[in-house]
């Protein structure tokens, strides 16, 4: 691929259905798709280390550069040698734009049509975020995917506002191009620059943003953003039907912000390629972790203080292999760290084998009755919980 694809390239696999198994070759390896994302928020998935990241299946990992740039700041990164260095991470790593971080602090910023001026969730400290200086920030991190700066709309909004916010984003992406083609010369290594796909659940304007984005050239993949934040199910699953028959079918689709259990799976059958998410070690952090036949388990329990199976006898992650669930919850009630790290790695090997899952059952034809039936299985056991 040239131009702005040339720091990636695609492989579609199979298709069943609208779900799609494919191969995303990158300078820092070959992601398979569909791919779940661990996230390092601040260069870090918090609790595990990147060995055990390697350990659970995954192969490529998001950092946020909103975070990043604040603390320790894009230029200590790249002069230890960029993310990949700093975080001893070998495999591929993608950085969201910060976009979503500076448009949540809505108390804190000031919106333009050039950027946003915010101030700092940690001091106060006034900062400037452009299409220009993201894609500097970028540039210095050195990930292998990088996003567009983008306005991400509240969920709920006015159909008007997501215009808004559309009009800009695409004005920024324009931007944003401009900006990556000429820094190409100061990249550490090859990078691949999404678009992020806007318009909240208005089919129109999901339509524009994508034809204003491929009116800009070939793009090596896209970012769906705007969902998740609040909309009903049914308007996030028809928006991504709507899309899976817009964007080019040759390119990867990034969902960006989704990774629960049943919400990735039915993202996988409308078309989706990737994803992140911080449910896996947030949720660890207060207990809840996800198992095959019970569905969620929240293991701080009392009915967990005598139980000696692991977290989920279908899984064979380090802490289903070597600790049951009494101990866990015995950690997790003292607030022992251990216990976080152990069914943090536990949530992310269930999403990782998932996406493994999924990538065979494509590929042998399989997925859409098994997926079903994963489904149905898991929400029945959620549906038992809830009951009086």
């Amino acid at each position: 691929m040239t131009g702005v694809a040339g720091g990636s390239r695609f492989v579609l696999d199979a298709v069943e259905g609208r779900a799609r198994a494919g191969r995303l070759i990158l300078s820092g390896g070959v992601v398979e798709t569909p791919a779940f994302m661990p996230v390092g928020t601040a260069g870090a998935v918090k609790c595990v280390s990147p060995e055990e990241l390697g350990d659970a299946g995954a192969s490529m990992i998001l950092a946020n550069a909103y975070h990043l740039y604040l603390r320790p700041g894009a230029e200590v990164v790249g002069a230890l040698g960029g993310l990949h260095a700093f975080m001893r991470w070998p495999g591929p790593i993608l950085t969201d734009s910060g976009g979503y971080q500076v448009f949540s602090l809505a108390s804190a910023r000031d919106i333009d049509d050039d950027g946003v001026t915010f101030r700092s969730h940690i001091d106060g400290s006034s900062h400037r975020f452009t299409p220009e200086a993201v894609m500097d920030v970028q540039r210095r991190l050195g990930a292998d995917v990088i996003m567009a700066f983008d306005e991400c709309a509240p969920g709920g909004t006015t159909r008007e506002r997501a215009a808004l916010a559309n009009r800009r984003t695409a004005a920024w992406l324009e931007r944003c191009r401009a900006r990556f083609e000429a820094t190409r010369g100061d990249a550490r290594r090859p990078q691949a620059l999404f678009p992020v796909l806007q318009g909240n659940v208005y089919d129109d304007l999901r339509a524009e943003q994508l034809e204003a984005a491929l009116a800009l050239g070939d793009w090596p993949g896209f970012g769906i953003g705007g969902l998740s934040v609040g909309e009903a199910k049914t308007d996030m699953w028809r928006t991504l039907e709507l899309l899976d028959d817009m964007v080019p079918s040759g390119r990867p689709r990034y969902l960006m912000g989704v990774g629960y259990p049943d919400d990735l799976l039915e993202s996988i059958l409308r078309g989706c390629d990737m994803f992140d998410c911080v449910a896996p070690t947030r949720n660890a952090r207060h207990g809840t972790a996800w198992t095959r036949d019970e569905g969620q388990i929240n293991l701080k329990g009392a009915r967990f203080r005598l139980d000696g199976g692991p977290i989920d006898p279908a899984c064979d992650c380090y802490a289903c292999r070597g600790y049951d669930r009494a101990y866990v919850r015995h950690l997790l009630v003292l607030g022992e760290r251990f216990g976080h790290r152990l069914v943090s790695i536990h949530n992310l090997r269930f999403l990782l084998s998932l996406a493994r899952a999924s990538r065979r059952r494509i590929r042998d034809g399989t997925f859409t009755g098994w997926v079903r039936r994963w489904l149905e299985r898991y929400r029945a056991a959620r549906t038992l919980r809830s009951a009086p």
